[in-house]
Parts: structure tokens; C-alpha cells; sequence
């Protein structure tokens, strides 16, 4: 198995998992509540899974789950495509 796949096995996994997480703020959000600035952020300017939770889904563990397993799976989409193009570029240049 290639170091790669297990990567991509270990984020699925924890993907997977993510229901399990605290439920309390992440830091820095923990942060900006503390000091009071919580309420000065503005909206991203695109969504793609609005808070981690897949749309249409009422179940918010499987919504999550879902959310975060696609993402997971984009994103290595992205990472892999560039790395591959990289790849193609140097053999490439080295003819």
C-alpha cells in the first residue's frame, strides 16, 4: 500500500469519527468569544458545507459524517491533481 492511500484512509477515518469530537468552540473562536470580538466576523463569501453539515440531511451525525467525508475527498481531488501535474512536468523536462 502506498504512503498516499494510507493517508487518505487515516483522513476518511477520521472524517468518519468527527461526530465524536468536542462540542465545545475550536480555539480561536474560544478566543474571540472571550475578548468580545466574536460578533465582528463576517460571513465567508461562499459555502460549499455551510458548519459541517450536509444539507437535506436531517440527522445532524450523518450530515456531519457526510460533510466531512466529501470534503475529505475533494480535497484530495485538488492535492492529487496538482501533485500529478507537477509530476507530469518534471518527466517532461527531463527529456
Amino acid at each position: 500500500m502506498k504512503w498516499w492511500q494510507i493517508g487518505l484512509i487515516a483522513c476518511l477515518l477520521v472524517a468518519f469519527l468527527s461526530p465524536l469530537a468536542s462540542s465545545s468552540p475550536d480555539g480561536l473562536e474560544r478566543v474571540a468569544e472571550d475578548k468580545g470580538f466574536l460578533g465582528l466576523g463576517r460571513e465567508a463569501p461562499f459555502q460549499i458545507i455551510a458548519d459541517y453539515v450536509f444539507p437535506g440531511i436531517e440527522n445532524e451525525v450523518v450530515a456531519t459524517i457526510l460533510a466531512g467525508l466529501i470534503g475529505t475527498i475533494i480535497l484530495f481531488g485538488v492535492v492529487y491533481g496538482i501533485a500529478w501535474l507537477l509530476k507530469s512536468r518534471r518527466r517532461e523536462a527531463a527529456k
